[in-house]
């Protein structure tokens, strides 16, 4: 994804740096519950991907193997737990026993997702669609695949569909947030960015998103402002420091610039705006 902005080209160079850095920020996994944590199928606590609460869960199921809901939330704790193909066997066996279980196709679409397999996931995201079309999480997921597909129209289309919902994840927002960044539209981008923050306070990716379009703008003061918001959130995502890095880049400031870049290398080695970018002020 690239955001375009020619009116200098001091800004120009910045950018083509800081969109490098905007293309990575990831949106999280939405499933049947949402949460802003790192989670594939949220809320579920880390707790829940123990072999201790899956045995639990086990136990649950074997005194009751006709409910449905025992394996969706089992599916979950196996995404959780890194275990797809046991979370998928889970969710197809919920969905068996309720064709209409609208979550469990949601939270196997997720794991479809991880998979790489986006076909599937778009598949069971519209029959969850289609048997409640109030679902807002859906059009969520939905929308992910298409942005993350390119397909920007269609990927618009879900996240304006979960707003009209009111929906209260802030991914809606987010995402929606990157295809008006996408498109140059700073300005929508970021009173989306804002309302993404709004809903999710503890997540850095919404502050990473509107200092881009900030920096997009001219307005590097507040893009510095919004790095440092992320990083005081999370100081564990090498795109903020990256990105503060490139606030102190395009200051002068090389010494400040080569240490955060520094710090996002160190967090992330294979991170190629941090390299990059320590290669320049080092």
């Amino acid at each position: 994804m690239e955001i375009i902005d020619r009116a200098s080209s001091v800004r120009s160079t910045f950018l083509q740096r800081a969109l490098f850095v905007a293309a990575s920020v990831s949106v999280l996994g939405v499933a049947g519950c949402q949460s802003t944590s790192n989670s594939i199928l949220n809320p579920i606590d880390l707790a829940q991907g123990s072999s201790e609460n899956i045995g639990s869960l086990t136990r649950v199921i074997q005194n009751n193997p006709r409910n449905p809901e025992s394996y969706n939330v089992r599916g979950s704790a196996y995404g959780k737990a890194g275990r797809y193909r046991e979370a998928l066997k889970d969710f197809d066996t919920a969905i068996q026993l309720d064709p209409n279980y609208y979550q469990a196709y949601a939270n196997r679409a997720l794991i479809q997702r991880y998979l790489k397999n986006d076909v599937a996931a778009v598949e069971d995201y519209s029959r969850a669609i289609q048997i409640n079309p109030q679902y807002d999480a859906a059009y969520i997921g939905r929308g992910n695949v298409y942005r993350q597909a390119g397909r920007l129209d269609e990927a618009m289309l879900d996240f304006n569909r979960a707003i009209q919902l009111d929906t209260t994840d802030g991914r809606a927002y987010h995402n929606r947030g990157l295809i008006y960044q996408a498109r140059g539209q700073h300005k929508k981008a970021i009173e989306d960015f804002s309302a993404a923050a709004s809903l999710q306070s503890n997540a850095p990716e919404p502050y990473n998103g509107r200092g881009i379009s900030y920096a997009a703008l001219g307005d590097y003061d507040n893009a510095f402002d919004d790095f440092n918001t992320a990083i005081g959130l999370d100081d564990k995502v090498a795109e903020s420091w990256a990105n503060q890095a490139l606030v102190y880049e395009h200051r002068g400031d090389r010494k400040r610039a080569a240490a955060s870049y520094a710090r996002a290398v160190q967090l992330d080695p294979q991170y190629k705006p941090a390299k990059d970018g320590l290669s320049r002020t080092r």
